[in-house]
């Protein structure tokens, strides 16, 4: 916890956004990685919840007929972050999931722009 303490100093903010803090979210969906939704287009569905909450590196540019196009929060273990920058809209909220000592390396690095 010592350990966790001392990133989270690092961090510019931390916490959640005051516009996701004074959000009532009525309706919420959570949007996996495991390609069910391929071919679906249920895209215009699921943009219109509250909130929508993406696992993992699933993509969303390219696919937005059947998987939406709206991320609010995106949680997932750092080696599963999405490698493209299209997939981090500046409106929605990076989540990383820290379980392993390896994680932790991984923020701190991160943090201060060091290589892992």
């Amino acid at each position: 916890s010592d350990r966790l303490t001392k990133l989270l100093e690092l961090l510019p903010e931390h916490g959640l956004p005051e516009e996701l803090r004074s959000k009532h979210c009525r309706r919420c969906v959570v949007v996996g990685s495991g390609g069910i939704l391929h071919e679906s287009e249920l895209g215009h569905l699921l943009d219109q919840f509250d909130v929508v909450i993406r696992l993992n590196d699933a993509p969303v540019q390219g696919y937005t007929a059947h998987v939406g196009n709206k991320t609010t929060l995106r949680l997932t273990y750092p080696e599963g972050a999405p490698l493209s920058q299209l997939e981090y809209p500046p409106a929605s909220l990076f989540v990383a999931v820290l379980f392993k000592s390896a994680d932790f390396s991984w923020l701190q690095a991160m943090v201060k722009n060091e290589t892992l």
